[in-house]
Protein backbone atom coordinates (compact mmCIF):
# COMPACT_ATOMS: atom_id res chain seq x y z
CA UNK A 1 0.00 0.00 0.00
CA UNK A 2 0.76 3.41 -0.83
CA UNK A 3 -0.71 5.40 2.19
CA UNK A 4 -1.07 5.76 5.77
CA UNK A 5 -2.85 4.65 8.94
CA UNK A 6 -3.37 6.33 12.12
CA UNK A 7 -3.44 4.50 15.49
CA UNK A 8 -2.70 5.04 19.12
CA UNK A 9 -2.68 8.57 20.33
CA UNK A 10 -0.70 10.56 17.82
CA UNK A 11 0.73 7.96 15.31
CA UNK A 12 0.84 8.01 11.85
CA UNK A 13 2.51 5.25 9.88
CA UNK A 14 3.13 6.34 6.21
CA UNK A 15 3.91 3.67 3.70
CA UNK A 16 5.64 3.29 0.37
CA UNK A 17 4.90 -0.29 0.04
CA UNK A 18 6.53 -0.96 3.04
CA UNK A 19 6.76 1.70 6.13
CA UNK A 20 8.58 4.56 5.97
CA UNK A 21 7.90 6.84 8.98
CA UNK A 22 5.99 6.95 11.85
CA UNK A 23 5.27 9.35 14.06
CA UNK A 24 4.64 10.07 17.98
CA UNK A 25 4.62 6.30 18.51
CA UNK A 26 3.68 5.79 21.99
CA UNK A 27 3.38 2.21 22.81
CA UNK A 28 0.63 -0.23 24.51
CA UNK A 29 1.27 -0.97 28.20
CA UNK A 30 3.37 2.37 28.59
CA UNK A 31 1.95 4.78 31.10
CA UNK A 32 2.57 8.79 30.73
CA UNK A 33 2.19 11.58 33.12
CA UNK A 34 3.29 9.72 36.07
CA UNK A 35 0.93 7.02 35.31
CA UNK A 36 -1.64 9.66 35.18
CA UNK A 37 -2.23 8.58 31.59
CA UNK A 38 -2.64 5.22 29.09
CA UNK A 39 -3.66 4.68 25.98
CA UNK A 40 -7.57 4.50 25.38
CA UNK A 41 -7.02 2.23 22.70
CA UNK A 42 -4.79 -0.80 21.92
CA UNK A 43 -3.05 -0.55 19.12
CA UNK A 44 -3.20 -3.73 16.92
CA UNK A 45 -0.21 -5.70 16.97
CA UNK A 46 0.37 -5.57 13.25
CA UNK A 47 0.23 -2.10 13.38
CA UNK A 48 2.88 -2.03 16.08
CA UNK A 49 5.19 -4.24 14.80
CA UNK A 50 4.69 -1.35 11.70
CA UNK A 51 6.09 1.27 13.96
CA UNK A 52 9.55 -0.65 14.20
CA UNK A 53 9.87 -1.88 10.64
CA UNK A 54 9.32 1.99 9.75
CA UNK A 55 12.57 3.80 8.44
CA UNK A 56 12.35 6.46 10.12
CA UNK A 57 10.36 7.72 13.68
CA UNK A 58 8.99 11.79 14.22
CA UNK A 59 9.01 13.06 17.29
CA UNK A 60 6.78 16.44 17.17
CA UNK A 61 7.88 17.16 21.12
CA UNK A 62 8.80 16.36 24.32
CA UNK A 63 5.36 15.60 26.41
CA UNK A 64 5.12 11.64 27.31
CA UNK A 65 1.70 10.82 24.58
CA UNK A 66 4.47 11.71 22.00
CA UNK A 67 7.95 10.91 23.16
CA UNK A 68 7.50 8.83 25.70
CA UNK A 69 10.34 8.01 27.86
CA UNK A 70 9.45 4.27 27.84
CA UNK A 71 8.41 3.83 24.78
CA UNK A 72 11.74 5.64 23.79
CA UNK A 73 13.73 2.68 24.96
CA UNK A 74 12.51 0.64 22.32
CA UNK A 75 13.95 2.50 19.66
CA UNK A 76 17.36 2.93 20.32
CA UNK A 77 18.26 1.03 16.66
CA UNK A 78 16.26 3.43 14.95
CA UNK A 79 16.92 6.65 12.47
CA UNK A 80 14.81 9.55 14.51
CA UNK A 81 13.84 12.88 13.38
CA UNK A 82 13.02 15.83 15.35
CA UNK A 83 12.40 19.59 14.47
CA UNK A 84 14.30 22.16 14.33
CA UNK A 85 14.05 23.62 17.90
CA UNK A 86 15.18 26.39 19.30
CA UNK A 87 17.50 25.18 22.19
CA UNK A 88 17.47 21.51 20.43
CA UNK A 89 16.82 20.15 23.86
CA UNK A 90 15.37 16.65 22.36
CA UNK A 91 18.06 16.29 20.08
CA UNK A 92 20.99 16.72 22.84
CA UNK A 93 19.47 14.30 25.30
CA UNK A 94 18.96 12.06 22.53
CA UNK A 95 22.50 12.50 20.89
CA UNK A 96 24.04 12.27 24.61
CA UNK A 97 22.27 8.32 24.79
CA UNK A 98 23.60 7.27 21.45
CA UNK A 99 20.31 7.50 19.02
CA UNK A 100 20.47 8.26 16.04
CA UNK A 101 18.78 11.40 15.59
CA UNK A 102 18.59 14.11 12.83
CA UNK A 103 17.29 17.40 12.79
CA UNK A 104 14.93 18.28 9.95
CA UNK A 105 15.69 21.63 8.66
CA UNK A 106 12.99 23.73 8.84
CA UNK A 107 10.10 24.56 6.39
CA UNK A 108 12.35 22.23 3.83
CA UNK A 109 10.75 19.37 2.23
CA UNK A 110 12.89 16.35 2.49
CA UNK A 111 12.49 13.05 0.72
CA UNK A 112 12.07 9.48 2.31
CA UNK A 113 11.14 7.68 -0.52
CA UNK A 114 10.13 7.59 -3.82
CA UNK A 115 6.55 8.60 -3.00
CA UNK A 116 6.80 10.33 0.58
CA UNK A 117 8.40 13.78 1.25
CA UNK A 118 7.51 15.16 4.70
CA UNK A 119 8.25 18.76 5.72
CA UNK A 120 8.36 19.97 9.41
CA UNK A 121 7.64 23.26 11.13
CA UNK A 122 8.45 23.59 14.70
CA UNK A 123 6.92 26.77 16.52
CA UNK A 124 8.07 28.79 19.67
CA UNK A 125 5.76 26.69 22.22
CA UNK A 126 8.42 23.62 21.33
CA UNK A 127 5.52 21.56 19.37
CA UNK A 128 6.14 20.98 15.36
CA UNK A 129 3.47 20.24 12.65
CA UNK A 130 4.48 17.60 10.05
CA UNK A 131 3.50 18.22 6.82
CA UNK A 132 3.53 14.58 4.73
CA UNK A 133 3.14 14.43 1.15
CA UNK A 134 2.10 10.95 -0.12
CA UNK A 135 1.68 9.90 -3.44
CA UNK A 136 0.34 13.50 -4.46
CA UNK A 137 -1.83 13.84 -0.87
CA UNK A 138 -1.06 15.90 2.19
CA UNK A 139 -1.59 15.35 5.27
CA UNK A 140 -1.30 17.64 7.98
CA UNK A 141 -0.14 16.68 10.96
CA UNK A 142 -0.42 19.35 13.38
CA UNK A 143 -1.12 17.31 16.50
CA UNK A 144 -1.22 19.04 19.60
CA UNK A 145 0.55 22.11 18.20
CA UNK A 146 -1.36 25.05 17.16
CA UNK A 147 -1.15 27.03 13.80
CA UNK A 148 0.66 30.37 14.90
CA UNK A 149 3.12 31.97 12.71
CA UNK A 150 3.13 29.15 9.44
CA UNK A 151 -0.83 29.28 8.86
CA UNK A 152 -0.83 31.13 5.69
CA UNK A 153 2.54 29.42 4.74
CA UNK A 154 0.52 25.59 5.09
CA UNK A 155 -2.54 27.12 3.37
CA UNK A 156 -0.09 28.11 0.21
CA UNK A 157 1.47 25.05 0.22
CA UNK A 158 -2.71 23.10 0.59
CA UNK A 159 -3.24 25.12 -2.56
CA UNK A 160 -0.92 22.81 -4.71
CA UNK A 161 -2.80 19.61 -3.46
CA UNK A 162 -6.38 18.26 -4.10
CA UNK A 163 -6.70 15.71 -1.23
CA UNK A 164 -6.16 17.51 2.00
CA UNK A 165 -6.02 15.68 5.46
CA UNK A 166 -5.83 17.75 8.80
CA UNK A 167 -5.11 15.88 11.71
CA UNK A 168 -4.62 17.96 15.02
CA UNK A 169 -5.41 17.85 18.53
CA UNK A 170 -9.39 17.81 19.13
CA UNK A 171 -11.44 17.43 21.71
CA UNK A 172 -13.35 18.43 24.88
CA UNK A 173 -9.66 20.15 26.00
CA UNK A 174 -8.64 18.11 29.58
CA UNK A 175 -5.33 17.98 28.20
CA UNK A 176 -4.03 20.29 29.76
CA UNK A 177 -4.17 21.70 33.82
CA UNK A 178 -7.92 21.80 34.51
CA UNK A 179 -7.83 20.65 38.34
CA UNK A 180 -7.79 24.57 38.84
CA UNK A 181 -9.49 26.19 42.28
CA UNK A 182 -10.23 29.70 43.64
CA UNK A 183 -8.62 31.19 46.97
CA UNK A 184 -12.28 29.83 48.47
CA UNK A 185 -11.31 26.49 47.36
CA UNK A 186 -14.58 26.67 44.84
CA UNK A 187 -13.31 24.73 41.41
CA UNK A 188 -13.14 26.78 38.89
CA UNK A 189 -14.90 24.96 35.53
CA UNK A 190 -12.88 24.04 32.61
CA UNK A 191 -13.22 24.92 29.39
CA UNK A 192 -13.49 21.38 28.67
CA UNK A 193 -16.84 21.47 31.58
CA UNK A 194 -18.61 23.03 28.22
CA UNK A 195 -18.01 20.62 25.80
CA UNK A 196 -17.93 22.85 23.05
CA UNK A 197 -18.79 21.10 20.18
CA UNK A 198 -15.63 19.35 18.48
CA UNK A 199 -16.85 18.88 14.79
CA UNK A 200 -16.91 22.63 15.12
CA UNK A 201 -13.54 23.37 15.78
CA UNK A 202 -11.93 21.16 13.44
CA UNK A 203 -13.90 22.16 10.73
CA UNK A 204 -12.65 25.85 11.92
CA UNK A 205 -8.82 24.99 11.68
CA UNK A 206 -9.80 23.07 7.87
CA UNK A 207 -11.06 25.99 6.51
CA UNK A 208 -8.38 28.21 8.10
CA UNK A 209 -5.57 25.54 6.54
CA UNK A 210 -7.30 24.92 3.58
CA UNK A 211 -7.23 20.78 4.15
CA UNK A 212 -11.05 19.17 2.73
CA UNK A 213 -10.36 16.27 4.83
CA UNK A 214 -10.46 15.68 8.38
CA UNK A 215 -9.39 13.18 10.96
CA UNK A 216 -9.33 13.80 15.10
CA UNK A 217 -6.23 12.87 16.34
CA UNK A 218 -4.04 13.53 18.73
CA UNK A 219 -6.83 13.07 21.74
CA UNK A 220 -6.86 9.49 22.65
CA UNK A 221 -5.48 8.48 25.90
CA UNK A 222 -7.51 8.09 29.26
CA UNK A 223 -7.23 8.87 33.33
CA UNK A 224 -5.61 5.83 35.13
CA UNK A 225 -4.40 6.91 38.66
CA UNK A 226 -6.68 7.01 41.71
CA UNK A 227 -6.06 10.98 42.38
CA UNK A 228 -6.80 12.45 38.76
CA UNK A 229 -9.64 9.52 37.95
CA UNK A 230 -12.14 12.73 38.52
CA UNK A 231 -10.70 13.92 34.61
CA UNK A 232 -12.11 10.82 32.86
CA UNK A 233 -15.41 12.83 32.64
CA UNK A 234 -13.70 15.72 30.55
CA UNK A 235 -12.03 13.28 27.99
CA UNK A 236 -14.04 13.27 24.60
CA UNK A 237 -15.76 9.84 23.34
CA UNK A 238 -15.42 8.57 20.07
CA UNK A 239 -18.54 9.60 18.91
CA UNK A 240 -18.47 13.77 19.58
CA UNK A 241 -15.70 14.14 17.29
CA UNK A 242 -18.35 15.14 14.31
CA UNK A 243 -20.90 16.98 16.35
CA UNK A 244 -20.96 20.37 14.31
CA UNK A 245 -19.01 19.20 11.50
CA UNK A 246 -19.43 20.80 8.23
CA UNK A 247 -20.62 17.67 6.59
CA UNK A 248 -21.40 19.55 3.18
CA UNK A 249 -17.94 20.66 2.32
CA UNK A 250 -15.60 18.48 4.43
CA UNK A 251 -14.92 14.89 4.61
CA UNK A 252 -14.84 13.35 7.86
CA UNK A 253 -12.99 10.58 8.43
CA UNK A 254 -13.19 8.55 12.08
CA UNK A 255 -9.74 8.11 14.00
CA UNK A 256 -7.85 5.14 13.38
CA UNK A 257 -8.34 4.96 9.59
CA UNK A 258 -6.61 3.50 7.11
CA UNK A 259 -6.70 5.73 3.94
CA UNK A 260 -5.01 4.01 0.35
CA UNK A 261 -3.19 6.68 -1.56
CA UNK A 262 -3.21 5.23 -4.82
CA UNK A 263 -7.31 4.79 -4.85
CA UNK A 264 -8.72 7.23 -2.38
CA UNK A 265 -10.36 4.19 -1.01
CA UNK A 266 -10.29 4.44 3.31
CA UNK A 267 -11.92 2.47 5.89
CA UNK A 268 -12.05 1.99 9.78
CA UNK A 269 -9.27 0.14 11.28
CA UNK A 270 -10.48 -2.55 13.45
CA UNK A 271 -9.36 -1.28 17.56
CA UNK A 272 -10.40 -2.42 21.00
CA UNK A 273 -10.51 -0.02 24.21
CA UNK A 274 -8.31 -0.62 26.69
CA UNK A 275 -9.18 -2.13 29.85
CA UNK A 276 -10.65 0.06 32.66
CA UNK A 277 -7.60 0.37 35.28
CA UNK A 278 -7.24 2.43 38.49
CA UNK A 279 -3.85 2.64 39.33
CA UNK A 280 -2.73 4.07 43.24
CA UNK A 281 -0.64 6.86 43.41
CA UNK A 282 1.68 4.65 45.29
CA UNK A 283 2.01 2.49 42.38
CA UNK A 284 3.98 5.23 40.90
CA UNK A 285 5.96 6.36 44.07
CA UNK A 286 4.07 9.07 44.90
CA UNK A 287 3.17 9.04 48.84
CA UNK A 288 0.46 12.36 49.67
CA UNK A 289 1.92 12.45 53.59
CA UNK A 290 5.51 12.55 52.01
CA UNK A 291 7.10 16.04 53.22
CA UNK A 292 9.74 18.32 51.56
CA UNK A 293 13.48 17.85 52.74
CA UNK A 294 15.53 20.93 53.08
CA UNK A 295 17.47 19.38 50.31
CA UNK A 296 14.48 19.30 48.35
CA UNK A 297 13.49 23.13 49.09
CA UNK A 298 16.44 24.36 47.84
CA UNK A 299 16.00 22.30 44.54
CA UNK A 300 13.11 24.14 44.21
CA UNK A 301 14.14 27.87 44.79
CA UNK A 302 17.19 27.11 42.17
CA UNK A 303 14.39 25.77 39.94
CA UNK A 304 12.14 28.72 40.20
CA UNK A 305 14.70 31.58 40.70
CA UNK A 306 16.06 31.66 37.67
CA UNK A 307 13.44 32.53 36.11
CA UNK A 308 13.72 36.17 35.13
CA UNK A 309 10.03 36.43 32.81
CA UNK A 310 7.81 34.65 35.60
CA UNK A 311 9.46 37.17 38.72
CA UNK A 312 7.55 39.93 36.47
CA UNK A 313 4.25 37.98 36.68
CA UNK A 314 3.79 36.09 39.83
CA UNK A 315 5.00 37.14 43.77
CA UNK A 316 5.02 33.57 45.17
CA UNK A 317 4.24 30.38 44.75
CA UNK A 318 3.47 27.48 47.61
CA UNK A 319 3.84 24.20 47.04
CA UNK A 320 1.76 22.11 49.71
CA UNK A 321 2.78 18.81 49.73
CA UNK A 322 2.55 16.32 52.97
CA UNK A 323 -0.70 19.16 53.66
CA UNK A 324 2.91 21.80 54.62
CA UNK A 325 3.05 24.50 53.32
CA UNK A 326 6.38 26.02 51.66
CA UNK A 327 6.38 28.97 50.27
CA UNK A 328 8.91 30.26 47.90
CA UNK A 329 9.19 34.16 47.19
CA UNK A 330 9.89 35.46 43.39
CA UNK A 331 8.37 39.22 43.52
CA UNK A 332 7.31 40.55 46.67
CA UNK A 333 6.06 43.86 45.20
CA UNK A 334 3.64 41.32 43.24
CA UNK A 335 0.38 39.90 45.38
CA UNK A 336 -0.76 37.48 42.79
CA UNK A 337 0.29 33.53 43.31
CA UNK A 338 0.14 29.77 42.68
CA UNK A 339 -0.52 26.99 45.50
CA UNK A 340 0.16 23.23 43.88
CA UNK A 341 -0.75 20.78 46.03
CA UNK A 342 1.05 17.75 45.15
CA UNK A 343 2.91 14.49 46.00
CA UNK A 344 6.27 14.88 46.93
CA UNK A 345 8.04 12.15 44.88
CA UNK A 346 6.25 13.42 41.11
CA UNK A 347 7.24 17.24 42.22
CA UNK A 348 11.15 16.07 43.19
CA UNK A 349 10.97 14.24 39.86
CA UNK A 350 9.64 17.08 37.41
CA UNK A 351 11.67 19.57 39.09
CA UNK A 352 14.84 17.24 38.66
CA UNK A 353 14.54 16.66 35.25
CA UNK A 354 12.80 19.37 33.99
CA UNK A 355 9.30 18.36 32.92
CA UNK A 356 6.89 20.30 35.06
CA UNK A 357 3.97 19.83 32.26
CA UNK A 358 4.03 16.77 33.43
CA UNK A 359 2.42 17.63 36.49
CA UNK A 360 0.06 20.16 34.94
CA UNK A 361 -1.36 18.02 32.34
CA UNK A 362 -1.39 14.82 34.78
CA UNK A 363 -4.29 16.37 36.58
CA UNK A 364 -3.77 14.86 40.35
CA UNK A 365 -1.94 18.12 41.09
CA UNK A 366 -4.05 20.34 42.50
CA UNK A 367 -3.83 24.32 41.61
CA UNK A 368 -4.85 27.04 43.56
CA UNK A 369 -4.60 30.80 42.46
CA UNK A 370 -4.49 33.87 44.74
CA UNK A 371 -5.20 37.18 42.93
CA UNK A 372 -8.48 38.74 40.83
CA UNK A 373 -9.01 37.77 37.20
CA UNK A 374 -6.84 34.28 37.26
CA UNK A 375 -8.30 31.23 35.81
CA UNK A 376 -5.72 29.20 34.25
CA UNK A 377 -1.63 29.68 34.07
CA UNK A 378 -2.34 31.37 30.77
CA UNK A 379 -3.20 34.76 32.78
CA UNK A 380 -0.32 34.80 34.60
CA UNK A 381 2.11 33.74 32.36
CA UNK A 382 3.11 30.57 34.28
CA UNK A 383 2.25 28.67 31.05
CA UNK A 384 4.34 29.05 28.55
CA UNK A 385 7.34 30.90 30.51
CA UNK A 386 7.86 27.18 32.89
CA UNK A 387 7.47 24.34 30.96
CA UNK A 388 7.66 25.57 27.48
CA UNK A 389 10.35 28.42 27.53
CA UNK A 390 12.21 27.14 30.40
CA UNK A 391 12.42 23.57 30.65
CA UNK A 392 12.24 22.70 26.70
CA UNK A 393 13.29 26.53 24.93
CA UNK A 394 16.17 26.87 27.62
CA UNK A 395 15.02 30.44 28.06
CA UNK A 396 15.95 31.56 31.66
CA UNK A 397 16.97 35.62 30.89
CA UNK A 398 15.37 38.40 29.52
CA UNK A 399 18.00 38.35 26.90
CA UNK A 400 17.35 34.34 26.36
CA UNK A 401 13.96 35.32 25.76
CA UNK A 402 14.72 38.22 22.97
CA UNK A 403 16.91 35.68 20.89
CA UNK A 404 14.24 32.97 21.49
CA UNK A 405 11.69 34.59 19.88
CA UNK A 406 13.95 36.71 17.29
CA UNK A 407 14.70 33.02 15.77
CA UNK A 408 10.91 32.09 15.76
CA UNK A 409 9.75 35.22 13.56
CA UNK A 410 12.98 35.18 11.21
CA UNK A 411 11.47 31.34 10.17
CA UNK A 412 7.67 32.57 10.51
CA UNK A 413 7.90 35.06 6.95
CA UNK A 414 6.49 38.36 8.80
CA UNK A 415 3.25 35.85 9.72
CA UNK A 416 4.37 36.75 13.97
CA UNK A 417 3.36 40.16 13.68
CA UNK A 418 -0.28 40.36 12.99
CA UNK A 419 -0.87 37.01 15.11
CA UNK A 420 0.99 38.88 18.06
CA UNK A 421 -1.72 41.27 17.69
CA UNK A 422 -4.28 38.52 17.27
CA UNK A 423 -2.74 36.68 20.55
CA UNK A 424 -2.78 39.68 22.39
CA UNK A 425 -6.16 40.22 22.08
CA UNK A 426 -7.11 36.85 22.16
CA UNK A 427 -5.65 36.67 26.21
CA UNK A 428 -7.38 39.95 27.43
CA UNK A 429 -10.89 38.52 26.07
CA UNK A 430 -10.17 35.03 27.30
CA UNK A 431 -9.51 36.43 30.78
CA UNK A 432 -12.37 38.57 31.29
CA UNK A 433 -15.19 36.53 28.93
CA UNK A 434 -16.64 33.15 30.57
CA UNK A 435 -16.29 30.12 28.00
CA UNK A 436 -20.32 29.39 28.35
CA UNK A 437 -21.54 32.65 27.90
CA UNK A 438 -23.18 34.51 24.47
CA UNK A 439 -20.56 37.22 23.71
CA UNK A 440 -17.92 34.64 24.12
CA UNK A 441 -19.01 32.22 21.06
CA UNK A 442 -19.77 35.39 19.23
CA UNK A 443 -15.95 36.52 19.41
CA UNK A 444 -14.85 33.45 18.70
CA UNK A 445 -17.30 32.94 15.66
CA UNK A 446 -16.03 36.80 14.41
CA UNK A 447 -12.15 35.57 15.09
CA UNK A 448 -12.43 32.20 13.19
CA UNK A 449 -14.44 34.42 9.87
CA UNK A 450 -11.20 36.90 10.22
CA UNK A 451 -8.42 34.90 10.09
CA UNK A 452 -9.51 32.93 7.09
CA UNK A 453 -8.45 35.21 4.87
CA UNK A 454 -5.02 36.25 6.75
Amino acid sequence: MIGLNTIGNATIIAYDKVPIIATDPWLNGDEAYFGSWSLSHKIPKKLEEDIFKSKYLWFSHGHPDHLNPHSIKKFSNMHILLPDHVGARIYKWLKKINYKVEILKDRKWRKLSENISVMSIADYNQDAILLININGRLFIDCNDATIRNCRSFIRKISKDFKKTFLLSLSGYGDADMINIFDENGSRIPPAASFKNPVGKSLTEKANILGANHVIPFSSFHKYTREDSIWAQKYTTPLEVYDHEFDHDKLKFISPFSSINCENDKFYSLDVKKNKEEIYKAADFGDYWSDELTLKDKEIINKYFSRLELLKEKIGFICFKVGKKENNFSLNKNIKNGITFEVPRNSLIKAIKYEIFDDLLIGNFMKTTFHGKNINSLYDIGFNPIVPKYADNGRVFSKNDYSKYMKEYRLRSEGEWLKEYFERITSQVFRKYVHYDSVLYNFGRKSYNKFRKYF
